[in-house]
């Protein structure tokens, strides 16, 4: 037996082997970004079927997630974490070299189900490894904020190299033409950040397998899966119900899918009618997603430091969101003006703000959440918080969408997010610095 798996890494260690894993399984997604939606039309897909894909995915991941949570939590977050890269990776492959409709919907279901797989274990295995070395009352928000920074610069890189390769591939004496001719048009370079993505998928599964050690489990069988999930489910469901910060923080986290929703709605339109063409507009949204990802990545980073100037968790919330609700609203009142310089770069700031906020409150409310929930439903509460927010955004999306457009819809939004930061403005809870355990905290409105 390896010894080194009954002796819990230390928070130092844990933590940068967390960032390592949230990068890893990051960048791909960022990697095919890009070049997805291109690469189905180029394989002569219309608008609608590419809009069908994708709702195949976001089904998947809908009622994948509370499954794949409970799933984590009964037999373990390395081997779910293992499974959910091997769907990815394979997932990207077939997206990358697919010609068909239906081998592109499959892509996307195992797309969907490594989505669903990968929401909560990673972070689940460091929580229970920094308390198993320090106790329940360990200092977390350190590591999660890092983690959530790890994530959002992985985007960020994968989003820019992404877009970049394909026109890298058609310069010169353009290899990417030569590419697609060898392979009979199988491979096109537009295939080519999917197949990198692949490729660093294969890398991640090795590093969760490798470097990630948890504590000795009972072996799981069929039965004590099939009695289990079900189990923890529910469990994690009832604690959303009955726990009044679990249920804040998943309020919160529904908020912060209408307006993330709304946004990603939104602003390739407006991005076209600010520049005054469509090319134009696709080069700002570019642009501003990766800015989005990098604003989101400086939150996470300072989210310690902003609730060390607040005072606790809750109040870094409070004030995150705000400066997310901030950003919105400046979003909305530059909505009036289709051009011009000023409206862009007012549009361009708020933006900014609304990924600033919520990457500086994301780590602050799981820190809270981690105190509150044990190791036996965490996996399956970070599942319920992301399907929160997965829900919440589909429908927040369906009514930006049937606003008339202008500042409406921005607002709608602003005013969704100010409601969750409403939520923050009574504790529950004592302050984060004096850490207290999963069962030693007491309500305080």
């Amino acid at each position: 037996m390896d010894r080194s798996m009954d002796r819990p890494l230390d928070p130092r260690t844990a933590g940068r082997r967390f960032a390592a894993v949230m990068f890893l399984f990051w960048l791909p997604v960022g990697l095919y970004i890009p070049s997805q939606v291109l690469l189905l039309s180029e394989r002569g897909m219309s608008l609608a079927v590419v809009a069908g894909l994708f709702a195949v995915h976001s089904v998947t991941v809908s009622v994948m997630e509370l499954p794949t949570g409970g799933l984590s939590d009964v037999i373990g977050r390395r081997t779910v974490l293992a499974a959910a890269g091997v769907l990815n990776l394979s997932a990207l492959t077939v997206m990358a070299l697919g010609t068909t409709v239906w081998a592109l919907a499959v892509a996307m279901f195992l797309m969907g189900t490594g989505r669903a797989l990968s929401s909560g274990p990673a972070e689940a295995w460091y929580v229970d490894t920094v308390q198993a070395h320090s106790g329940p009352a360990a200092e977390l928000r350190t590591g999660l904020a890092r983690g959530n920074t790890a994530s959002a610069a992985a985007l960020a890189v994968g989003t820019l190299t992404g877009g970049a390769l394909p026109l890298l591939l058609s310069l010169g004496a353009d290899p990417g033409a030569r590419l697609a001719d060898a392979t009979g048009g199988l491979v096109l370079p537009l295939s080519v950040p999917g197949l990198l993505g692949a490729a660093v998928g294969v890398g991640f599964v090795a590093f969760v397998l490798t470097a990630l050690p948890e504590p000795p489990r009972p072996p799981a069988t069929l039965r004590g899966v099939l009695r289990g999930v079900p189990a923890t489910m529910l469990g994690g469901l009832r604690l959303g119900v009955t726990e009044p910060l679990v249920r804040r923080v998943l309020l919160t986290s529904a908020a912060a899918g209408a307006a993330l929703a709304s946004i990603e709605l939104l602003t390739p339109g407006r991005a076209a009618r600010l520049t005054g063409a469509p090319e134009s507009g696709a080069v700002l949204y570019a642009s501003l997603a990766c800015a989005g990802f990098l604003c989101t990545a400086l939150g996470s980073h300072c989210a310690p430091l902003v609730a060390r100037l607040t005072g606790s968790s809750e109040r870094a919330v409070l004030t995150a969101l705000g400066v997310s609700v901030s950003g919105l609203v400046l979003l909305g009142t530059t909505a009036a003006w289709d051009s011009g310089t000023a409206p862009l770069v007012l549009a361009a700031v708020g933006y900014g703000l609304v990924y600033l906020g919520l990457g500086a409150a994301g780590p602050n409310e799981n820190d809270l959440l981690h105190h509150r929930v044990d190791s036996s439903r965490r996996a399956t509460a970070l599942s319920v918080k992301s399907l929160a927010l997965q829900l919440t955004g589909a429908l927040a999306g369906l009514a930006a969408g049937s606003l008339p457009i202008g500042p409406l819809p921005w607002l709608m939004a602003a005013a969704a997010l100010l409601l969750g930061a409403l939520l923050w403005t009574h504790r529950l809870t004592p302050a984060p610095e004096s850490h207290p355990t999963a069962t030693g905290l007491t309500e305080r409105v």
